[in-house]
């Protein structure tokens, strides 16, 4: 197994689902924490809510896997370092960090306010600079780290869905992984993210009021994509795997576009 061994801290782990949400569907984040388990790694499910970092947990009990949950709240500072420290002293050291964490908040420029863009960046930014602070100096001890951050094609181009701080932050998450990873080769900290496009989430769910609506609004998502599909969860843990796993040794400052073609 691919990550026999190894302790993987992802958070934002949980899955948010609307009422019409279908029960067996998962997020992102919880995509790749089940992936990662299934690949042999101690994984720590994080969020801000427990139960849904606890949820998925159970599901990779329930397939025979290693799995811990905590609460986490990457905005706060604070509990990141503790968490990590305990995380660190309880299971030997971290091998990969997931910073899987998002939100975002629609409007243009002449319809984002102040505390919207602030709150953003928080969450986007900062939550995913002070979790791969926090991991940092145990990666430094064993020479030996992956820290993942997952993006959006939303940073790199237009999109007729206005998202303005959203963007922008994702934008910056990029430029973020590219100085990490250099500044950290030589201890052999590895530093890649994940550019999602169109991706049939449960989170994607949240962008409509009913069931009714949402299918109207995946199959407008489908129709963008040159495939004529999103792509799953899965396609993101696949590409996090990758990127977490050994088979990446050598690949660091990467933005790996995961999109089916829509960004070209």
């Amino acid at each position: 197994m691919k990550l026999a061994g190894r302790v993987a801290v992802v958070t934002g782990a949980g899955t948010f689902k609307k009422p019409f949400t279908q029960a067996d569907q998962v997020g992102n984040g919880a995509a790749c924490a089940i992936t990662f388990a299934r690949e042999g790694a101690v994984v720590i499910c994080t969020d801000r809510d427990l139960s849904a970092a606890q949820e998925t947990a159970e599901l990779i009990k329930a397939e025979g896997g290693s799995a811990h949950a905590y609460e986490l709240d990457v905005t706060q500072s604070a509990q990141v370092n503790r968490v990590i420290e305990e995380v660190a002293q309880a299971f030997g050291g971290i091998d990969v960090l997931h910073n899987n964490v998002g939100i975002e908040v629609q409007g243009d420029l002449l319809a984002v306010d102040d505390d919207q863009w602030d709150k953003v960046m928080e969450v986007n930014v900062r939550g995913a600079m002070a979790a791969s602070r926090a991991v940092l100096p145990y990666m430094q001890r064993q020479k030996r780290g992956s820290i993942i951050n997952v993006s959006s094609t939303a940073s790199l181009k237009w999109s007729p869905m206005q998202f303005l701080s959203y963007s922008t932050a994702k934008a910056g998450l990029n430029h973020m992984t590219k100085v990490i990873a250099r500044q950290y080769a030589a201890d052999q900290v590895r530093c890649n993210c994940i550019v999602p496009g169109m991706i049939r989430t449960p989170h994607a769910d949240a962008l409509y009021a009913s069931e009714a609506e949402a299918a109207v609004g995946h199959k407008f998502r489908d129709s963008r994509c040159p495939m004529g599909r999103q792509g799953s969860p899965w396609d993101i843990a696949n590409a996090a795997l990758f990127l977490a796993a050994d088979d990446s040794s050598y690949v660091t400052g990467l933005l790996l576009v995961v999109d089916g073609g829509a960004s070209l």
